[in-house]
């Protein structure tokens, strides 16, 4: 079993929550320097900067997947189509050439700039940058003219100033055991999101909604796939056509079983590959031995174009949301661009 593995199971399956007992010990330690640095950015002991445009942090409290990614591209998306220029910044986690900003495009190498920031330079026709440092991200994006800075992760950067936190939780899952790292999937207490400006559950559309404890106005996102399209040749297929027939599916995320699960629910039983999330894909990872249909998210699929071929499709993740939460959403959006850079 991964590392990977064992931690998805060790937070967040009831019948391990004993064993992660033996790493309170650390996770005290960990809460204990998660709350002494937050404080001292808050007392300003340690410094932090604001940029000249708005900035919004769309992120998480837990480690792994929790769809924050599909909802960056949403907003960016429907920003554009209200007439706003919104660039979008990430860590480019992975990513080799990340020391220093790099605008993102199509043919960006997910080598150098990591995955997800040539996943949103394929999924936004706008600006895209990657780099470790995000306010010299978000100064970047400045100057390629972005009315707004929506940041991709990166809650716990408090260097960075923000004028709103979107926080993004995946509700079957939620805050797993409520423990911090490394006993639990926690990044800070869950009780951070009450600081935030707006709490989003992300839901599959075979799950039911999840009812929020917290202080903070929250609204639910539907994530939901439908169909696949080919890698080679760029045919885009219903995923019920893959239920004729052997099929493979393959993750490198941070939450793989949800893609699997969303496949099932589809209708598909497909032979699955799990690979760290990040990992590089080669060749042989997405080789099966039987030539039969490969399945991966969008995530997987910019790192294995050098070698597509007539088996490998590409699932994209379509995101839902309703009319009342979608004006929730966008209110938040309005009150971080109507603050003064000075505020």
């Amino acid at each position: 079993m991964s590392l990977d593995r064992f931690a998805q199971r060790l937070w967040y399956e009831r019948r391990f929550s004993w064993l992660s007992l033996l790493f309170l010990p650390l996770s005290l330690l960990f809460g204990l320097v998660v709350s002494l640095r937050r404080r001292a950015y808050r007392a300003g002991v340690f410094a932090s900067s604001r940029v000249e445009r708005p900035v919004i942090v769309i992120g998480n409290v837990t480690v792994g997947g929790t769809g924050k990614t599909p909802l960056v591209l949403w907003l960016a998306n429907e920003c554009k189509a209200r007439g706003i220029k919104a660039a979008i910044i990430c860590g480019g986690y992975g990513g080799s050439r990340t020391d220093s900003p790099i605008v993102v495009s199509t043919t960006s190498d997910p080598i150098e700039v990591g995955d997800e920031a040539v996943l949103l330079a394929h999924s936004f026709d706008g600006v895209v940058i990657a780099c470790s440092d995000r306010v010299a991200a978000a100064r970047c994006a400045g100057e390629q003219g972005a009315d707004l800075v929506l940041c991709d992760d990166g809650l716990q950067h408090y260097r960075l100033q923000r004028d709103a936190e979107v926080v993004v939780v995946d509700a079957a899952r939620s805050w797993g055991n409520g423990r911090l790292l490394p006993a639990g999937p926690l990044r800070e207490p869950a009780t951070r999101v009450n600081d935030a400006q707006l709490l989003v559950h992300t839901v599959r559309a075979d799950e039911d909604q999840e009812n929020s404890s917290t202080r903070a106005p929250h609204i639910v996102v539907r994530t939901s796939i439908e169909s696949a399209i080919s890698l080679a040749s760029g045919e885009k297929r219903p995923l019920a056509s893959f239920r004729v027939g052997p099929v493979h599916a393959l993750a490198g995320i941070g939450n793989p079983d949800a893609f699997f699960a969303m496949l099932g629910a589809q209708g598909l039983a497909p032979d699955t590959r799990t690979l760290p999330d990040h990992a590089a894909i080669t060749a042989r990872e997405v080789d099966f031995g039987d030539g039969h249909p490969v399945l991966m998210t969008d995530k997987d699929a910019v790192k294995c174009r050098a070698f597509a071929d007539g088996r490998l499709w590409r699932v994209p993740l379509s995101v839902e949301i309703s009319a009342e939460h979608q004006a929730v959403l966008w209110r938040v959006v309005q009150r971080a661009m109507n603050r003064s850079p000075s505020e």
